[in-house]
C-alpha cells in the first residue's frame, strides 16, 4: 500500500489538496500501466502551464543543475520509460516533474525541482498521457517472435 502524503494550499480563499507523489513510492509500483495510474494528472488539453512565462521554464531547462540532474536521473532509470526494463526510449528522452512545478518554484530556487527523488524519465507521449489522461498514447506491448516459437499470438 503506498503513503500518500497531501499538500493544502490556500488560494484566494478556496483551498486546494495537492498529492505530493515520489520516486520512493513509484518504484514500488511493478508494471507500466501501474505506474502511469500512479502519476496520471488528467489536465485539460491546450490549458497552457507557463502560458506568456514560458521564457522562465526554457532557461531552467537550459540551465547547467538542470542538465546535470537529467543526466543523474536517465542513469538512475537506465533510460527506460517510466524506470521500467524492456521499456528503453532510443530517443528524446524526458525527464518529468512528477508532482508538477510553478513558475513560483523556478523563481523562487525550491529545491526539490532539482531532486531526482521527484523525476522521471518518459517519452514524449507518455509525458501527454500522464499530463492530460490519454491511455492511448502509451507504448504499446510487442510479442517478439523467436525461431521454433510455436505459441500462438
Amino acid at each position: 500500500m503506498l503513503c500518500v502524503l497531501m499538500l493544502v494550499e490556500k488560494h484566494f480563499n478556496t483551498t486546494m489538496i495537492t498529492m505530493i507523489r515520489s520516486y520512493s513510492e513509484l518504484k514500488r509500483l511493478e508494471t507500466f500501466e501501474e505506474r502511469f495510474e500512479y502519476l496520471r494528472l488528467n489536465g485539460e488539453v491546450g490549458r497552457s502551464t507557463f502560458g506568456f512565462d514560458r521564457y522562465i521554464n526554457q532557461q531552467f531547462y537550459a540551465s547547467y543543475e538542470w542538465k546535470m540532474v537529467r543526466q543523474e536521473v536517465i542513469s538512475r532509470d537506465n533510460g527506460c520509460d517510466l524506470g521500467i526494463s524492456g521499456y528503453e526510449i532510443h530517443t528524446n528522452i524526458l525527464i518529468h516533474h512528477i508532482n508538477p512545478m510553478s513558475i513560483d518554484d523556478i523563481v523562487h530556487g525550491e529545491e526539490w525541482i532539482f531532486n531526482p527523488e521527484y523525476l522521471i524519465t518518459t517519452t514524449k507521449n507518455t509525458h501527454n498521457a500522464i499530463h492530460f489522461g490519454d491511455d492511448k498514447l502509451l507504448p504499446k506491448v510487442v510479442i517478439a517472435r523467436t525461431r521454433n516459437d510455436t505459441k500462438l499470438w
